[in-house]
């Protein structure tokens, strides 16, 4: 995905068997836990683009929270600062190709930051 791109997000939910059969039966979402990340089922939506997780409440999850596709995460993190956010959690390995953080803008919402790599050596 482009620097950008909204490429994830997590829904806060306190009854989690409750909360996949809401989102599954109101929009047709696909929820299946993720080998690596048990207790995190991954949702992804019809046009197979849209996805994110369900996240258990109680895991200091308390708002919906979108997760933007950077470039680097260090350098999203430094501008953002230079324009009055804050960081309020600095970049941590998801897996050997993937990072992520989050930020609080000026009004105090959270946004997390996603950056990828991929292998192109064949």
């Amino acid at each position: 995905m482009p620097h950008g791109d909204i490429t994830h997000i997590d829904i806060p939910v306190g009854d989690m068997e409750r909360a996949k059969g809401f989102y599954s039966g109101l929009f047709g979402w696909q929820i299946a836990e993720v080998p690596g990340f048990e207790g995190y089922p991954m949702w992804q939506a019809p046009n197979q683009i849209s996805g994110g997780g369900l996240a258990p409440r109680d895991e200091g999850f308390t708002q919906p929270r979108s997760y933007v596709e950077v470039d680097s995460i260090e350098e999203t993190l430094a501008k953002a600062q230079e324009q009055g956010g804050k960081v309020v959690m600095d970049k941590s390995p998801i897996s050997e190709t993937s990072w992520w953080a989050i930020l609080e803008d000026p009004d105090g919402n959270h946004i997390g930051l996603y950056e990828g790599t991929t292998s192109t050596e064949g």
